[in-house]
């Protein structure tokens, strides 16, 4: 999450690459900037609304047990304001600044799509042949692939490949880290499964960190560079994004700048972070600020009006789907007239955001180091509406109703919609929680009796009753579709 032109640049950037880089207070702007800020501050907007009770950002902060904040906003191709919240560390009471790096998790697949494009600008590889052409060290073994129909750099880039592995856990302090083909292997002391064909390549979407590996492995074994010097090298360094970085373990003079991640009950992640050899996919550090600045220049080229980093055509394919919403390295969301490139980001103990306008020079980016990302859109909902994006924010209204005690009792329990992906219903107080396999527990809110819904997205769950009155299901409905997970205890 980058953005264009920074009111500060460190001075350390211009000395000894040794010398550690200390964090700078956050910087003033003009009354009239200032006053949007606190509209943004003082407006969070959830996808459900119950009331026309604002959500005030510090507040919410405390009410998700999130530690800290860092906010970017893009207007007419500028960075308009950046401002960090809150503590990057708690033990130290290390404040958030604009200059504070995050993990940005899944966003570095962004990134990483434009040093693959930038191979491709210079007649290196081409996103249509067979990725084994490009691979030296490893080859992605067909055996397992349906058909056999070749994998293509756009097929991976757009997560049209059919490849497994959806995202990665990363290792602790302490523990040893796989090379990129150990990983790719599913070999020790990788943690994850072997990246393989699931199903033919191009015939639909499956989100796939997995395929993102193998695009690592192919820049480095085209340019015979390490992956994390080939991106500050044709990436973030031609950005201006000289601050954020792929090298793990991070840099000596980076580590003061560096956020600790937490988990979502407010307890610090081991190590205070994870490493992830995943590069690609998931292991960029960085700011709104620098993040900001990827985002400019990609509208800007798209427009025809930079080739910093690529040229007006490159920039186009990047932006047009491949299939449904998923570009290369980024993801398409219209809201309204207005259309808009995006990734988002989890890692242990971080979440990200970002949008961009294709038009307009609009945008924002968020990150927060908590593994409760609620906030994020609440954010982006705000700035939005501060900032008039047309129908970008069109919240929900639902009433709530009361439903008794003993009913809410009968709802408790563990419903499993596929043995990898379960939802625990829980009573807390007077209410119920959900929580899914791998995401954070959400309250949920009465609309009728036996029908509740979330107001962190739009989403509802019915609870179904079998002939002898006991719940035997739930139905879960979001974004028109259904779909039914049993109970299981």
């Amino acid at each position: 999450m980058k953005t264009c032109k920074v009111p500060m640049l460190f001075l350390g950037l211009l000395l000894s690459g040794s010398m550690p880089l200390m964090p700078q207070s956050n910087p003033s702007y003009s009354p009239e900037v200032e006053a949007r800020i606190k509209q943004v501050e003082q407006n969070l907007g959830e996808a459900v609304r119950i009331d026309d009770k604002p959500l005030v950002l510090q507040e919410r902060m405390k009410q998700l047990r999130i530690p800290g904040v860092s906010i970017a906003v893009i207007k007419d191709h500028q960075l308009e304001w950046a401002r960090g919240y809150g503590l990057a560390d708690q033990e130290s009471n290390t404040p958030v600044t604009a200059q504070t790096l995050f993990q940005a998790a899944s966003i570095s697949k962004s990134l990483n799509a434009v040093g693959v494009l930038r191979l491709v600008q210079d007649r290196k590889a081409d996103l249509d042949q067979d990725i084994n052409t490009y691979l030296r060290s490893w080859k992605f073994p067909y055996d397992s692939s349906k058909n056999k129909k070749p994998i293509t750099l756009r097929h991976l880039l757009s997560h049209t490949a059919g490849t497994s592995v959806h995202g990665f856990r990363g290792y602790s302090a302490g523990q040893p880290v796989p090379t990129v083909i150990q990983v790719l292997n599913g070999d020790k002391p990788a943690n994850s499964q072997p990246i393989r064909s699931l199903f033919e390549a191009g015939t639909k979407t499956q989100y796939s960190g997995g395929g993102t590996t193998i695009t690592q492995l192919v820049v480095m074994d085209l340019t015979g560079l390490p992956y994390d010097r080939y991106a500050q090298q044709r990436v973030l360094d031609p950005l201006g994004m000289t601050n954020s970085f792929y090298t793990i373990p991070p840099p000596a003079n980076r580590v003061t700048l560096l956020a600790t991640g937490y988990r979502g009950n407010g307890t610090p992640v081991e190590g205070k972070y994870h490493q992830y050899p995943e590069q690609a996919a998931a292991s960029l550090w960085t700011n709104p600020t620098e993040l900001s600045r990827y985002i400019i220049e990609i509208q800007r080229a798209y427009a025809g009006k930079s080739d910093k980093v690529l040229t007006q055509e490159m920039a186009r394919t990047m932006l047009t789907p491949v299939m449904q919403e998923a570009g290369l390295g980024v993801f398409n969301k219209t809201a309204g007239p207005d259309r808009y490139f995006t990734h988002g980001g989890a890692n242990e103990g971080f979440r990200c955001l970002y949008l961009g306008s294709l038009e307009g020079g609009n945008g924002a980016v968020v990150m927060v180091n908590s593994d409760n990302g609620q906030i994020l859109e609440e954010i982006v909902n705000s700035i939005a509406t501060v900032y008039g994006w047309k129908e970008f924010y069109k919240p929900v209204i639902r009433r709530v109703v009361q439903v008794p005690d003993e009913i809410l009792d009968t709802y408790v329990g563990e419903y499993e919609l596929t043995p990898d992906f379960k939802v625990n219903i829980r009573r807390e107080g007077h209410g119920l929680k959900a929580k899914a396999t791998n995401q954070p527990a959400f309250d949920l809110f009465a609309e009728a009796q036996d029908k509740f819904f979330l107001k962190a997205f739009d989403a509802q769950i019915e609870f179904v009753r079998d002939s002898i009155d006991k719940i035997s299901s739930i139905i879960m409905h979001q974004n028109g579709h259904a779909r039914t997970a049993r109970r299981i205890r």
